[in-house]
């Protein structure tokens, strides 16, 4: 489920992001304790291994190679490589989310120019929108490994009401290698047409306003398949992962604490603890499972996308929409505001500060300052003399 904490941050505060440092659930400790762990444990035995278990000869030998990987090791682009791939995964993660498929305009045309108060116009409407469900369950299903485990086979579908027994007939007769996502596009279209030549829908261009819309749906949900098709080439992905590895197998051994005797630059101080590089490895490697976990949101991970409850929200909200509210209106009244020409409505006393005037323009303060300077003046002065000058 969606780790959501937008209310303990709307408003900025003193210390106001250490209250999330203390959440587990789809932190970053959560994605990152284990390889966390690997890496302290490894640069612990080496420490132990180069203070305790070799001899003056392989010591120095040792404190070489540490001083020639610490060099190198920041040659190493981990920050630039890094940086622009996380970026690049996180606008293709926001672009998926903004192009989710929402019923939620085609259930408004449906309810609308789709005509009918009798059994026949409801069951119209029902189909429709159920196609529009039906496409979106068969994107899902094929992107989404949560949707997939609740709807492993089209029995699941079938079952749950989102396809009739004769529809699957019809949907697994049609012989194609490719995914069938864009059939109940076709059953919907035909059955717009249908109900045009019937007269449920009453113009042509209500039937034409529904078709652009339902092309808009479908854009969505093939869009959503070719991101699920062609992702981040792998070869990028293979260059940031090892120069993160690479960067800190290299730092295991170069960042340790040589002998302070021998004087080496930078050797000074024996802490046994490398604090800095410990840290070093919790934010790059943590920058790194970022992008892991964002780069494919149809997942089973804390932050991605809720694609089951999507389904349910979305077929419950649509039926209601085309079915009982159809044509649904409440007693028109008039309202509270009816002969007053300058409508605002009540202020709370806990919200009295947003009370404010409105704004008319940055010079209204200027053209203040003004009359005041120019009343004054007039006190003292004729003011035609100014003018003229």
């Amino acid at each position: 489920m969606t780790v959501t904490y937008s209310s303990k941050v709307a408003n900025a505060t003193f210390f106001g992001f250490h209250r999330l440092l203390l959440k587990w659930r789809g932190s970053i400790y959560k994605l990152l304790y284990r390889e966390f762990i690997v890496f302290a444990v490894l640069y612990t035995a080496i420490s132990f291994m180069y203070r305790l278990l070799l001899t003056g000869a392989q010591k120095r030998y040792f404190e070489k190679l540490s001083i020639y990987c610490d060099r190198y090791a920041e040659q190493i682009p981990v920050t630039f490589v890094l940086g622009f791939y996380v970026t690049l995964v996180v606008n293709r993660w926001w672009n998926q989310f903004v192009n989710l498929p929402w019923p939620d305009r085609l259930m408004f045309l449906i309810s609308s120019s789709v005509h009918g108060s009798d059994e026949h116009g409801r069951l119209l409407r029902r189909t429709l929108m159920r196609y529009v469900n039906l496409t979106s369950l068969l994107i899902f299903r094929s992107v989404s490994t949560a949707v997939y485990k609740r709807f492993p086979t089209m029995d699941h579908v079938v079952e749950a009401g989102f396809m009739t027994a004769d529809e699957r007939k019809l949907f697994e007769h049609l012989k194609s290698p490719h995914l069938k996502y864009w059939v109940p596009f076709i059953w919907f279209g035909n059955l717009a047409a249908k109900a045009r030549k019937e007269g449920r829908i009453r113009d042509s261009v209500d039937l034409q306003s529904l078709m652009t819309e339902m092309n808009r749906f479908r854009s969505w949900c093939s869009l959503l398949f070719g991101y699920d098709w062609v992702g981040i080439p792998l070869v990028y992905t293979q260059v940031v992962t090892l120069a993160v590895y690479t960067f800190f197998f290299a730092c295991l051994i170069g960042r340790q604490f040589l002998d302070p005797t021998k004087g080496y630059s930078g050797h000074d101080l024996d802490l046994y603890i490398p604090i800095f590089t410990l840290l070093q490895f919790f934010f790059y490697a943590g920058w790194l499972k970022v992008a892991e976990q964002l780069i494919n949101p149809f997942g089973e991970d804390d932050d991605d996308f809720e694609t089951n409850w999507c389904i349910d929200r979305n077929l419950q909200v649509s039926l209601l929409a085309v079915d009982e509210m159809h044509m649904s209106l409440p007693k028109m009244k008039k309202d509270i505001y009816w002969d007053d020409s300058a409508a605002r409505p009540p202020y709370t006393l806990a919200a009295a500060d947003y009370c404010i005037p409105s704004f008319l323009g940055s010079t209204v303060e200027m053209g203040n300052i003004a009359l005041g300077i120019y009343k004054t003046l007039e006190k003292i002065h004729n003011p035609n003399d100014y003018w003229e000058d």
